[in-house]
């Protein structure tokens, strides 16, 4: 009997065995200390002969600024005076002969000829630079909310606007029986009238001498912003905001120097009452202000879609009043002529419109709408930000991006013909563009080949063929010289890091690595190049994801799920998630087959990929990931009850909504800084893809996971950073006393109480991982 126990016993140690691995979790969470400290922001100097970077390629405490020469491939850290003296690549004017730019609150204006700065300011204000005037005489910046142009030839200054809180004092009139005995003593009185009359023409003496100033624009209570002058100096544009009288969220750190728990103010929840804004337009000559009137906008009073879900009776698809918006702009031709971006609050449309300074009419040149909202590269989902757009010289024709075929390109607008024209198509995207010094060219950052790398483009401005420049297979993030000849790129691959190299900026021209940031031990592992396949999702629609596979396969799985905020994972270069890609890489050596999948709502793959996740999150990107473990099942032979799933932020929220609505897929699951309840989060995000709780409350009801905690059936471990000001920890405290009351048994909830959203010290990292793979241990390994 002693016999068969022993050799039960031994067969058990040989069986774990097995699976073993050079990395451990508390190594390879260490994060950048193991990895490396990889270069980022990459600055040109202005005259083409350094590339500056932050990077810390000795472990320091904190990162520095570096220099590498272009000449010799030399790097240097930049000293302290260097640092205080260098020039910063700014706005050009025309003949770019000169820039200007801002550094520490003051400005500066660039010689390109001599590559000398002159220092215009230097104060204790804050000054930001704008540009150039259109006469390129004068260099126009702002100090608060207030313009200023300062004349190169003469050095004057002369400030453009007189923005004042408050309201203006009212002349002031007597009560009417003061009134009377006033009028009284001037009759009976001549001195008095005399002295009157003499006081009188001396005000209106002083008043004639006085100096131009700027008009007095009061704005009572609201804020003023996105100051700007056009062209010829006559008209100044700005932004008024009406502060919306919203209920802040708290968080409370109970870790502290003092000892005493603080409490700090954070964001507002979704559905708040949210800020108003207009555009006001200061005539110069005339001296006078007005307001652009937003009812002349199309479809400004139109209904979104999803309402008639809430009509009773007949839908009337108009509001009473207009919707509110935010104006970018304007953006001005050397001409004069000027368009504006505008945005509806709900962010369902997106206008292009061609606005008359001198009355604020607006034209339409482009409507963009969307039912679920608008969005995409080039665009932006967020109102506070414009996409890429601009003029082209000829001064009647405008460029921009739009999703009007479903994925983002580059598009034109002739304003005199009323011509658009597609400069690019395809399914891929214009992930960003750039008019170059000449205006003759775009520059563009696409994913023309495949949505998993990203390469560098040149394309002429009337459109034709995109010369692919960069070659490297990953991702090229390129920043062009000042003179355009060269490219300083940040380069990576699936399991190669970024480094930084320089090419000319010609097609297929070789790239010569400069940096090397990768420390020994991070070198000493042969790191996985996971594969791209394809699965075919319920509706039929074709999922990408990255796949590793171990040597010797234990029969489990673990689905990873990325975050959101439109965000792309399965790709050919080095994750944001790289600590999770490491994890991934212990997983597979462990035994373990890992899929990680850009499940529906993920960016790279269009616009219905995009807005996939309208009013149903815990849909389409679930059944995803549902979809992915059958895939594994069929195609992988993993066992179809020992998967996992493990994921942060929205991959936290897809975590317990797989937990709780498909837990007969999913055996457990690890919930990182989770959403448990979408009415909880923040106005800006949320109100895109769910609309409001109050307006829209059956997509709440079917997206927040907290209704569907009751559908717990494996195991659960939530962890969450107690002093997340994004995802708050109120979240899970809220969803833990859920499945208190409904009397769940088998999950765990680990808080880290230093840590916000994204983690930062290393051991809450090894601790957090630590248990994601003991659960994984404890659940799908083979009983």
């Amino acid at each position: 009997m002693k016999k068969i126990l022993y050799l039960l016993f031994a067969i058990s140690i040989t069986a774990h065995a097995q699976y073993t691995s050079k990395l451990s979790i508390p190594e390879i969470m260490q994060g950048e200390d193991f990895v490396g400290y990889l270069p980022e922001r990459v600055q040109w100097s202005p005259d083409g002969k350094f590339i500056y970077f932050s990077w810390n390629p000795d472990k320091e405490i904190t990162r520095s600024l570096y220099k590498v020469d272009v000449a010799t491939g030399k790097i240097d850290k930049v000293s302290t005076e260097e640092q205080k003296s260098r020039a910063y690549i700014g706005q050009y004017n025309e003949d770019r002969s000169r820039m200007v730019y801002d550094k520490n609150g003051d400005i500066f204006l660039y010689d390109t000829k001599t590559n000398k700065a002159t220092q215009v300011t230097n104060t204790l204000e804050n000054e930001n630079v704008q540009g150039f005037s259109g006469d390129q005489k004068h260099v126009i910046y702002s100090i608060g909310n207030n313009l200023f142009s300062w004349s190169i030839s003469s050095g004057v200054t002369k400030q453009l606007t007189d923005f004042k809180s408050g309201n203006k004092k009212a002349d002031k009139k007597l009560p009417a029986e003061e009134q009377w005995l006033e009028n009284d003593q001037l009759a009976l009185f001549d001195i008095l009238v005399k002295r009157k009359q003499q006081k009188e023409a001396g005000e209106e003496e002083r008043e004639t001498l006085k100096p131009d100033r700027p008009l007095e624009i009061y704005v009572g209570k609201k804020r003023v912003s996105n100051t700007g002058v056009s062209p010829d100096m006559n008209y100044i544009t700005y932004r008024l905001t009406t502060s919306a009288e919203d209920k802040s969220t708290e968080v409370t750190y109970f870790v502290t120097e003092s000892g005493y728990s603080e409490q700090r103010t954070a964001r507002s929840k979704v559905g708040s009452p949210q800020s108003s804004f207009e555009m006001g337009i200061y005539d110069v000559k005339k001296d006078t202000t007005y307001i652009i009137d937003t009812k002349q906008i199309e479809g400004i009073y139109d209904k979104p879609e999803f309402l008639k879900d809430y009509a009773e009776g007949e839908f009337n698809p108009k509001y009473d009043e207009p919707r509110g918006v935010v104006i970018h702009g304007p953006f001005y031709a050397k001409s004069g002529k000027a368009f504006v971006d505008i945005r509806s609050d709900d962010n369902k449309d997106r206008w292009l419109m061609q606005l008359d300074l001198a009355n604020g009419n607006l034209t339409l040149i482009d409507r963009q709408h969307d039912d679920a909202w608008i969005g995409g590269p080039g665009i932006s989902s967020w109102n506070f930000f414009p996409g890429n757009l601009g003029w082209l010289p000829d001064g009647e024709t405008i460029w921009f991006q739009s999703e009007e075929t479903g994925y983002s390109h580059l598009y034109t607008y002739n304003i005199n013909t009323k011509k658009k024209k597609a400069l690019t198509q395809g399914e891929f995207e214009i992930r960003d563009a750039q008019l170059s010094n000449d205006k003759k060219y775009f520059y563009i950052q696409s994913n023309k080949v495949s949505p998993h790398v990203s390469h560098f483009y040149k394309l002429p401005v009337s459109g034709g063929t995109m010369a692919q420049i960069t070659s490297k297979e990953g991702n090229n993030n390129v920043y062009l010289s000042p003179d355009e000849k060269q490219l300083a790129v940040l380069y990576s691959y699936s399991n190669k890091p970024w480094e930084l190299y320089l090419m000319k900026n010609k097609e297929g021209a070789e790239m010569k690595q400069l940096t090397e940031s990768t420390t020994e031990a991070f070198k000493s592992y042969e790191w996985k190049d996971p594969e791209i396949v394809q699965f075919k999702a319920e509706d039929g629609a074709e999922v990408a994801a990255r796949l590793y596979k171990p040597e010797k396969a234990n029969g489990a799985a673990v689905i990873f799920v990325h975050g959101a905020g439109y965000l792309q994972n399965v790709h050919k270069w080095w994750s944001s998630y790289y600590r999770e890609y490491m994890f991934h890489n212990y997983l597979t050596d462990m035994g373990y087959t890992v899929m990680d999948i850009d499940y529906r709502g993920s960016d790279g793959y269009g616009r219905d990929w995009r807005t996939g996740i309208y009013r149903w999150m815990g849909g389409k990107d679930l059944s995803d990931q549902v979809d992915g473990a059958k895939y594994l099942v069929d195609h992988h032979g993993v066992d179809k009850d020992r998967i996992g799933i493990y994921g942060g932020s929205y991959g936290g929220f897809i975590t317990l909504m797989a937990m709780f609505t498909a837990p007969d897929t999913f055996q457990s699951g690890a919930a990182l800084r989770s959403v448990t309840d979408w009415a909880h989060y923040n106005h800006g995000y949320t109100s895109n893809i769910l609309n409001t709780p109050v307006q829209d409350s059956i997509a709440y009801a079917k997206s927040s996971p907290i209704y569907f905690a009751d559908g717990l059936k494996g195991k659960l471990v939530m962890l969450h950073g107690m002093v997340d000001d994004n995802v708050q920890f109120q979240d899970v405290v809220r969803l833990s006393q859920r499945l208190i009351e409904l009397g769940k048994k088998d999950w765990d909830l680990a808080v880290f109480p230093l840590e916000r959203h994204g983690f930062v010290e290393a051991s809450s990292w090894a601790d957090e991982y630590r248990r994601i793979y003991e659960l994984f241990e404890e659940t799908l390994k083979e009983k």
